[in-house]
């Protein structure tokens, strides 16, 4: 066996995938004298990483549940000027899962919320920080149906054991008292144990309406807000930016 080949089948072991397909493409730029071989080995290597990085990317997706794969990049911060970047791209360092701390975005809908929460625990999830993501209105029937079949504790756990959980949408449907309660426990359990990143568009002066006790209320956001980074975002809806551009240009 040839050393080409050899190469190949270590190659194949190693499953650097990528180096493997581009290989011959690069040798036969060695040959022209278009480019060196320590060249032609970093290109190798970083299309290899980028491969790998846009698998994890996918995988993570998969796994974590996201709606969708939105970035810091995707993000438009130059529309929504009431949101501070630089304290957002500080959270790319994932300092917060370290620490213990909770995120909540609260804002109108459409202003960007889910896509930040989104975007951060896709970058934790890429750092190896098991992530799942999940609408708060799923998370309490999924949570409502458990302890109706006597089975909570054990839920609960299941939603426990992630670094970073992202519960989007909180009070976008109305939650009564045994919901409020269900939830409670969760976020009691994860107090100062793990990180939850919190979508809402209730500001939190109205949560004891949303949750129907004040009680329960105040308790889950004692809990939320100790060690929190919070994000007030007021700005127009991203979801009407294209139209209104369309029609500024008309």
């Amino acid at each position: 066996m040839s050393n080409y080949n050899k190469l190949l089948n270590n190659l194949e072991k190693l499953k650097l995938n990528k180096f493997k397909e581009q290989l011959d493409s690069y040798i036969n730029l060695i040959n022209d004298k278009k480019i060196d071989i320590v060249e032609s080995l970093y290109k190798l290597t970083e299309e290899e990483l980028k491969y790998k990085e846009e698998k994890a990317i996918h995988g993570c997706v998969r796994v974590a549940n996201f709606p969708y794969i939105k970035t810091f990049d995707d993000y438009d911060f130059s529309f929504q000027p009431s949101v501070n970047k630089e304290k957002i791209l500080e959270l790319k360092n994932l300092r917060f899962i370290e620490n213990k701390e909770n995120i909540i975005f609260v804002g109108s809908p459409g202003v960007g919320k889910t896509h930040l929460a989104t975007a951060i625990g896709i970058e934790a999830a890429k750092n190896r920080q098991i992530t799942y993501f999940i609408n708060c209105n799923d998370l309490i029937n999924n949570l409502k149906k458990a302890y109706n079949e006597n089975r909570l504790e054990e839920r609960i756990k299941f939603y426990n054991k992630y670094k970073l959980l992202i519960i989007d949408e909180v009070g976008f449907l109305p939650i009564d008292k045994l919901e409020a309660n269900i939830l409670f426990q969760l976020i009691n359990k994860r107090y100062e144990k793990k990180s939850t990143i919190i979508t809402s568009n209730i500001a939190f002066n109205k949560w004891a309406e949303m949750f129907g006790d004040p009680i329960l209320a105040n308790a889950i956001l004692d809990r939320l807000l100790y060690h929190c980074h919070v994000f007030n975002i007021n700005g127009k809806s991203y979801r009407t930016k294209d139209i209104l551009e369309m029609n500024e240009d008309k």
